[in-house]
């Protein structure tokens, strides 16, 4: 009978010594789980998990409602800029065999709906004559176009599309070459590739 009582003390005495143990690690655990819980609750000054956790929500609320009227004033931008000029072509020409060179040009200033004027100049030996015409979505919105006219506004709508591929290029970090373009009512050239 004492054997059978020291082999059931040895079983307790295991048993208290694993609890013990057991205990030891969760009252790390939870030390631990509490000093990072006091540290959150320290840095927001707020005392309840549960408050700290509806100031975030209603954080966020408020940048929903300020990521849609940023959304709202990007579509307004965005609607206005169609409007202003974006795109611009040059073509030189010699309309006459009496000149040499090509001293007459025709200028297209466009937004991006292809709408606005083309300008043209004829040059002769006796006078320069210069013409203007409005544009509506890249037809003659007055007077028939003449070809040198159609041709530059074609011109006006490849070097946008140019200069829209080379900003592709660019932003991908891929090298490109130079190329010119109207940005805030003058000409720049910027060199596309690594700088």
């Amino acid at each position: 009978m004492v054997g059978n009582i020291k082999v059931v003390e040895n079983i307790t005495l295991i048993i208290l010594a694993f609890i013990l143990i057991w205990l030891g690690v969760l009252s790390f655990y939870l030390y631990k789980s509490l000093a990072h819980y006091g540290k959150l609750t320290r840095l927001t000054g707020k005392e309840q998990l549960g408050d700290i956790l509806d100031g975030i929500v209603d954080k966020l609320k408020g940048n929903s409602n300020e990521l849609e009227l940023l959304r709202k004033e990007l579509e307004k931008v965005i609607n206005e800029n169609k409007y202003h000029i974006q795109r611009v072509g040059i073509l030189r020409f010699n309309p006459f065999s009496d000149v040499g060179g090509e001293q007459s040009f025709v200028l297209a200033v466009l937004d991006s709906c292809d709408t606005g004027i083309v300008l043209t100049s004829l040059h002769n030996r006796g006078a320069t004559r210069w013409y203007v015409k409005s544009v509506k979505e890249g037809k003659g919105l007055d007077f028939q176009l003449s070809e040198e006219e159609k041709k530059v506004i074609a011109i006006a709508g490849n070097l946008s599309k140019e200069r829209k591929e080379k900003t592709t290029i660019r932003q991908n970090g891929q090298t490109g070459s130079q190329t010119g373009y109207l940005r805030s009512g003058r000409v720049t050239i910027r060199k596309i590739g690594s700088d």
